[in-house]
C-alpha cells in the first residue's frame, strides 16, 4: 500500500465557525461529524477535522493546492468579505498576492488564528 494522507485535527477556539471558514473558502463539502470533531472533506477522502482544545491554540500553517478558477473564486471571497490577506508568509505585503513558483498564491489567517496558505503550483 502506498501512504496516502488521511487526516488532521485542526485546534480551532469555534470549530463550527473554522469549519465552515474553510469550507466557503476551498469550496468542499461538509462531512459527517462526531464527538468534539466538527469535519470537513476534502478530495481523495482527505478529513480536516476541528476541534476546541482545553489549551491555548498555537499558530499553525496549512496550505492547499487549488486550480486556477476556485483560486479566483476565493481571493475574490476574501476581497469583498474585507479580509486581511497578504502575498508573503512574513505578511509584509497586505492585500496582494503573489506570482512564485509559476503560480499565484495568498496568505490568509484562519478564525483560530492559522496561516492559510492557497497556491495554484506545488514549490516542487
Amino acid at each position: 500500500m502506498t501512504v496516502m494522507f488521511n487526516h488532521t485535527i485542526i485546534a480551532a477556539k469555534d470549530r463550527d465557525e473554522s469549519a465552515r471558514f474553510f469550507r466557503e473558502l476551498l469550496e468542499v463539502p461538509e462531512a459527517p461529524s462526531w464527538g468534539v470533531f466538527t469535519n470537513i472533506q476534502l478530495d481523495g477522502g482527505v478529513l480536516l477535522q476541528f476541534a476546541e482544545p482545553p489549551v491555548e491554540i498555537q499558530m499553525q500553517h496549512y496550505a492547499f493546492l487549488v486550480d486556477e478558477d476556485l483560486f479566483d473564486r476565493a481571493y475574490r471571497r476574501l476581497c469583498d468579505r474585507g479580509i486581511t490577506h497578504w502575498a508573503d508568509p512574513q505578511m509584509r505585503r497586505p492585500g496582494e498576492i503573489n506570482n512564485e513558483h509559476g503560480g499565484r498564491g495568498v496568505y490568509v489567517k484562519d478564525p483560530a488564528g492559522h496561516a492559510i496558505e492557497l497556491i495554484t503550483r506545488p514549490y516542487l
